[in-house]
């Protein structure tokens, strides 16, 4: 005959692990929110003994927390660009165009912030600003020149 365990504690223990998983492999603290939903249906398993409702409980629970604490968690913006302010170009750009230029040792995609200015192959250009994927460049001669 199989050992069945107490809903209670089967739902302290899915709590304890989930909260720990979270410590171990963070997921932005959706494993935290599974696991204190899983603590907060230990004690509802003792006033509701049906499993299958409980389960449903604690997924509507989880997604609850999980919405709510996404609220008060801080909005991760574009990475700002690390280091290096300088770059080279890998291949013309032409105006209003898009090239590729070497920047801290990796090939990027870049536009110039002019969109009326020519840059040529192999020219020193200096980094503003990240926009997804693109850089967005400037040649170091045309910095002095701008409005």
């Amino acid at each position: 005959m199989a050992a069945v365990i107490d809903p209670f504690w089967l739902w302290i223990i899915l709590g304890a692990v989930l909260c720990f998983l979270e410590v171990i492999f963070p997921t932005a603290f959706v494993e935290m929110m599974l696991g204190l939903s899983a603590f907060v249906i230990a004690f509802v398993s003792l006033l509701i003994p049906y499993f299958p409702l409980q389960v449903v409980l604690w997924l509507i629970l989880a997604v609850m927390l999980i919405y709510v604490g996404r609220r008060f968690m801080p909005r991760r913006g574009d990475r700002l660009l690390q280091d290096a302010v300088e770059a080279e170009t890998l291949t013309a750009i032409a105006p209003g165009g898009h090239g590729r230029v070497l920047y801290e040792g990796n090939s990027w995609q870049a536009r110039c912030d002019d969109p009326y200015l020519e840059i040529p192959q192999s020219k020193k250009v200096f980094v503003l600003r990240r926009e997804g994927t693109t850089l967005i460049i400037m040649p170091e001669d045309a910095l002095g020149n701008r409005p």
